[in-house]
């Protein structure tokens, strides 16, 4: 729509300025429309928030199985590593995370044979080896994909300065430097809060 002058509006016809009052009605309806519809798109977009606490082989799966999949089906989706959990997200210790052999309720060995020396490399050699016979993902196959996916994998400040970890040690693309109020308040919002 050109801008008038005072004068040209003050010319206008009833008939031409009820037309232009029409015309903007009709333009405001449509804007609030789509305003209204990016809202609406907006908050169907599902979000989720998983908090993830142990670092080893079998622990690392859940939380980058389901943070990707999720991703898959285009949700908002973060990872907040604290404690143990950082290790799936540090660079040298994820492509060697262990699989314990005690205190595992679901290894076939009692716990005073898991006990022995060489039991967790011996548990954790047969489930790397599970998985390359059913070609399952990687850790840092997951990991690529999460980050690739657009999950925010989050590495909690506090347990980094606990552990001495620096900025270096995680894999490119994860979020370093997260507190937990901001966890919480991630997860206030969210539709789904996991903690593995």
């Amino acid at each position: 729509m050109s801008t008038d002058t005072e004068a040209d509006v003050a010319e206008e016809s009833p008939d031409d300025a009820a037309e232009r009052v029409a015309e903007l009605e009709a333009r405001i309806e449509q804007l609030e429309a789509e305003s209204g519809n990016a809202a609406v798109a907006e908050r169907d977009q599902k979000s989720m928030v998983i908090i993830a606490t142990q670092g080893t082989l079998d622990m690392a799966y859940p939380p980058l199985i389901l943070a990707s999949t999720a991703a898959a089906f285009d949700w908002d989706v973060t990872v907040f590593h604290t404690f143990w959990g950082l290790d799936i997200l540090h660079e040298q210790r994820s492509s060697d995370l262990k699989l314990s052999a005690v205190g595992n309720p679901n290894m076939p060995v009692p716990n005073a044979v898991g006990a022995l020396p060489g039991m967790d490399r011996l548990a954790t050699t047969m489930m790397e080896r599970r998985i390359a016979d059913n070609d399952v993902a990687t850790i840092g196959e997951l990991l690529e994909t999460s980050l690739e996916m657009g999950v925010d994998l989050q590495a909690c400040q506090m347990t980094m300065d606990l552990m001495d970890y620096d900025d270096d040690a995680f894999h490119d693309g994860v979020t370093v430097g997260v507190g937990a109020a901001t966890a919480l308040s991630q997860m206030a919002e969210a539709d789904v809060q996991l903690l593995v």
